[in-house]
C-alpha cells in the first residue's frame, strides 16, 4: 500500500502511470534562456557543445537531495561521458517536456526523482551516444559497431574524436527510435561515488538561489500575517512604518500587510513596527491541548475501515496479555534552511519569476493567474533551494499567490518577496497533528492474536483540488499509510477518522510514515517484550516480505547485535518501508544530562534498489537521521490559547544541533530492482529505534513527542 504516497497514487490514477514515455525532442534544451545555440541536442535533456561540455537538464528541484546529480549520472552513464565534462541545468517550466512521469506535471516530492527518471534520463544518454557514435562512423567510413566510447571520447583504432568535435555532424542525424540500454554489468558510473555536481558551485558561492537575486530597480518585500490561522486584516496603522529610513510603502493584501522597502533589513523593520488589529473572528480557536483530546476521544471510535482480518476487538477481550496506549503528534513546520521567497518582474509584456520552486508548471500558472499574464508570456528561472522536506509544494500555490499579490500591490517594478523565519514556522502547512490509539493481545504462548489501530487527523488533501486524489471513499491513506502493510496479525483492525480543523497541513518529509512508523514500531517492541522474544528475532519471525527480512538482518549484523553494550547504554531496532524502498536501523542511546536520549550511533541498513550513487544514498540516511531526531527530541509546533501559534524561530522550535548528531554507519543492500526513493525512507525508523531503546534503558515508554515533553527520564 505504501510503495508511494497517497499524493503520488494520486498523480499515478491521473496520469496511467506513464513510465512508457516518449524521450522529448531537445527544441527547448537548445531554447534555454541565455543559452547560445547549441550545435547537438538530441532531445530535451541532453546538449553538447562544441567546448566538449555535456548540459544535462534537471527537471526536478534541486534543495540539496541531489537530483542533479543523480539525473546527469544516468546521463552520462549511458553516454559514457566523462564525469568532469558534465553540467547541469534546471529545467523551465514545461509539462510536455519535463513532468514527473509519477505525477503527470512539473514536480519533485515522494523521493520519487529518480525512480520516475530511471529509464528516461538513461534513454537520453543512450540515444545521444548513438548519434555521436554514427556521426564518427560517418565521418570514418566505418561501421558504427566498431566504434567504441569511454570517458568522452569516441574512437576506432586509432582514430579518435571528443563529443564536441563530433557534435555538428550528429545534430544532422535523426535520433534512433529505441536506444539501446546498457545491462546492470556494463555500467561505469552507476553504483560508484562520483561527487556531486554541484558542490564546487555551493562551495564557492556561484551557485544561484532565489536570494542571490538581483534586478535592476528591484525592491524588497516583507508581510505580517494574522496571528492565528484564518484571521484577517481589520485595520492598519502605517506611521511608524513608513517612518523607517528605507521603507517605500505599505499595503494591505488578503494574505496580511506588506511592507515594502529598498531592502530587506528596511522591509523587515519596517514590518515590526506596524500596528495591526486583527479580526479573528473566523479563526481555528482551538489549542493544540484541546485537540488532542478531542482527537483522543474520537481514536477510541472505530472510525472508517481501513484494515480488517478476523476479529480484533474480541481476540483483545480474550487475550492472555494485553497493552493499549495512545500516542500523541506534534503539529511539526518543515524549518528549511531557506525560507520561502521568489522575484518577479515584468519585461514588458513577458514575465520571469525566479524561484526555486518545488511545482514548476502549477506555482508559475499560479502566478500567471494572480497577474493576468498568458503562460506563454511567462518564464521561470528554476533555483537551486535550501531545503524544502514537503513545504514547496502545496495544494493551492499559496506563496506563489502571495509573491504574485505583493508584486501587484506594488506595481512599480521587480519585487523581491522573501517570508521571514517566523512566517515561515508560524506560517502552517504543518505535518498534521495525530493521535493513535493502539491496543495488542497476546496468547499463552506469546504470539500477537490481536491488533487494533485508529487513527485521528487533519487530512491535508481535504477541502484542496487534490482532494480526489487523495481521498478515497473516506479514505485518506496518507493517515494510516504502512499500517496494515508492515505485519499481518490473524485479527487486525485499522481505522482512521479524519478531523477537521482550521489549521493547513501538507506532507512533511515522509508524511504519514513519520507517525505511523513510531506507533507501530515501539507498540509491537512493548508487545515482543511482554511476549519474552528479542526484537531483532522477534521480529524477522513476523515479516513476510524478504527485502525487509535481508535489511533488518543485516542492521543486526553491522550493529552487532546480541553483543554487549556499552555500560549506561541501550539499543532499540526499527524498520519500515516507504516509498517503495526498505530500511532498518539500529539506534545506540544512553540518558543525556537533561533527562533526554543522547544517541551515540545509528546503524543503518537501505535497500532502494539498485544504487545509482552510493554517496547521495548515505548522505540521504544521514539527513533522514538527523532531521528525524532534532523533531523527535525537540520539535513541536504549539497552538496555545485562542489558537495562536506559540513558536517563532529556532530559539523556540528547537532542531538538532550539529553536535548532537550522532555517528551513522550505512549499508547499502545489493540489489537488481529499479531504484527507488532514498529522501525519505531513513527517516520513519530512527525515532520508534531511539525509542524502544530509551524504553529499554529507563523503563519509561514514550507516548508523547517530541521527547523533550513526553520522553524525559
Amino acid at each position: 500500500m505504501n510503495a508511494i504516497t497517497p499524493t503520488r497514487r494520486g498523480f499515478i490514477a491521473s496520469t496511467g502511470l506513464v513510465l512508457g514515455m516518449a524521450l522529448p525532442m531537445g527544441k527547448a534544451a537548445q531554447a534555454a534562456p541565455g543559452q547560445a545555440p547549441a550545435p547537438f541536442a538530441p532531445n530535451a535533456f541532453v546538449r553538447v557543445g562544441p567546448d566538449n561540455l555535456v548540459t544535462v537538464v534537471i527537471k526536478h528541484v534541486e534543495f540539496g537531495q541531489g537530483p542533479a546529480t543523480g539525473l546527469a549520472t544516468l546521463v552520462a552513464e549511458e553516454m559514457d561521458a566523462d564525469w568532469d565534462q558534465i553540467r547541469v541545468e534546471m529545467a523551465p517550466a514545461n509539462d510536455p517536456l519535463y513532468k514527473n512521469l509519477f505525477f503527470g506535471t512539473m514536480g519533485t516530492g515522494g523521493s520519487s526523482a529518480i525512480a520516475n527518471s530511471w529509464m528516461q534520463m538513461r534513454s537520453a544518454g543512450a540515444s545521444a551516444r548513438a548519434m555521436l557514435v554514427e556521426a564518427a562512423a560517418k565521418r570514418w567510413g566505418v561501421a558504427a559497431g566498431e566504434v567504441k566510447v569511454a570517458k568522452g571520447v569516441v574512437s576506432h583504432g586509432a582514430k579518435k574524436a571528443s563529443f564536441g568535435e563530433l557534435a555538428s555532424d550528429a545534430a544532422m542525424l535523426k535520433p534512433p527510435e529505441k536506444p539501446v540500454l546498457k545491462t546492470p554489468d556494463q555500467f561505469v558510473l552507476i553504483g560508484k561515488d562520483t561527487p556531486k555536481v554541484d558542490s564546487v558551485a555551493k562551495t564557492n558561492g556561484t551557485a544561484m538561489f532565489t536570494m542571490d537575486i538581483q534586478r535592476p530597480n528591484m525592491v524588497h518585500s516583507a508581510i505580517v500575517h494574522p496571528p492565528a490561522f484564518g484571521g484577517t486584516v481589520k485595520d492598519v496603522k502605517d506611521a511608524a512604518a513608513l517612518a523607517v529610513p528605507g521603507v517605500l510603502g505599505v499595503k494591505t493584501i488578503p494574505q496580511g500587510v506588506v511592507v515594502y522597502g529598498v531592502n530587506g533589513y528596511a522591509a523587515r523593520k519596517g514590518a515590526s513596527a506596524l500596528d495591526v488589529t486583527w479580526d479573528l473572528s473566523k479563526s481555528e480557536k482551538r489549542s493544540s491541548d484541546e485537540m488532542y483530546a478531542q482527537f483522543a476521544e474520537k481514536s477510541e471510535e472505530p472510525g472508517k475501515q481501513v484494515e480488517k482480518r478476523g476479529d480484533a476487538k474480541a481476540a483483545f477481550k480474550g487475550a492472555t496479555l494485553r497493552l493499549e496506549a495512545a500516542y500523541q503528534f506534534p503539529y511539526l513546520a518543515h524549518a528549511p534552511m531557506e525560507p520561502l521567497d521568489a522575484v518577479i518582474e515584468m519585461q514588458g509584456d513577458e514575465l520571469h519569476v525566479w524561484m526555486g520552486s518545488q511545482f514548476q508548471v502549477g506555482e508559475l500558472g499560479a502566478i500567471c493567474g494572480t497577474l493576468g499574464v498568458p503562460p506563454a508570456k511567462a518564464h521561470l528561472h528554476e533555483q537551486y533551494a535550501g531545503g524544502s522536506f514537503g513545504r514547496r509544494a502545496t495544494p493551492f500555490m499559496e506563496f506563489a499567490v502571495e509573491a504574485a499579490t505583493v508584486f501587484k500591490a506594488w506595481g512599480k517594478g521587480p519585487v523581491k518577496h522573501v517570508w521571514t523565519r517566523e512566517n515561515d514556522i508560524r506560517g502552517g502547512r504543518y505535518r498534521p497533528l495525530t493521535v493513535h490509539t493502539v491496543r495488542g493481545g497476546l496468547d499463552a504462548t506469546g504470539k500477537i492474536v490481536a491488533w487494533d489501530q485508529v487513527v485521528a487527523a487533519q487530512s491535508f488533501f481535504k477541502g484542496t483540488p487534490m482532494e480526489a486524489m487523495g481521498i478515497k471513499d473516506g479514505i485518506d491513506d496518507a493517515l494510516t499509510e504502512g499500517i496494515a502493510d508492515s505485519y499481518k496479525f490473524d485479527n487486525q483492525y485499522v481505522g482512521q477518522h479524519i478531523m477537521e480543523g482550521g489549521v493547513p497541513t501538507l506532507w512533511w518529509r515522509s508524511v504519514g510514515n513519520t507517525h505511523t512508523a513510531y506507533a507501530v514500531e515501539t507498540f509491537l517492541d512493548q508487545l515482543l517484550e511482554m511476549a519474552g522474544k528479542d526484537p531483532v528475532a522477534g521480529r524477522l519471525a513476523l515479516i513476510e516480505d524478504e527485502r525487509m527480512k535481508a535489511v533488518v538482518s543485516k542492521v543486526a549484523e553491522i550493529a552487532g547485535w546480541g553483543k554487549k553494550v556499552p555500560e549506561g547504554r541501550a539499543r532499540g531496532v526499527a524498520a519500515w518501508k516507504s516509498f517503495s524502498s526498505y530500511c532498518a536501523q539500529i539506534a545506540e542511546v544512553s540518558k543525556g544530562p537533561d533527562g533526554l536520549p543522547k544517541v551515540h550511533k545509528v546503524w543503518c541498513a537501505i535497500d532502494c534498489g539498485i544504487a545509482v550513487n552510493p554517496n547521495v544514498i548515505r548522505a540521504q540516511m544521514e539527513s533522514c537521521i538527523g532531521y528525524g531526531l532534532g523533531h523527535a527530541l525537540y520539535s513541536e509546533v504549539v497552538l496555545g490559547p485562542g489558537g495562536e501559534v506559540q513558536q517563532g524561530n529556532f530559539d523556540t522550535y528547537r532542531s538538532l544541533r550539529i553536535g548532537e548528531m550522532p555517528d551513522v554507519e550505512v549499508a547499502i543492500i545489493a540489489s537488481d530492482k529499479n531504484p527507488t526513493g532514498v529522501g525519505e525512507p531513513g527517516l520513519p525508523p530512527t525515532a520508534p529505534a531511539v525509542a524502544n531503546a530509551w524504553r529499554k534503558l529507563t523503563g519509561k515508554a514514550v507516548r508523547r513527542l517530541p521527547f523533550s515533553v513526553g520522553g524525559k527520564a
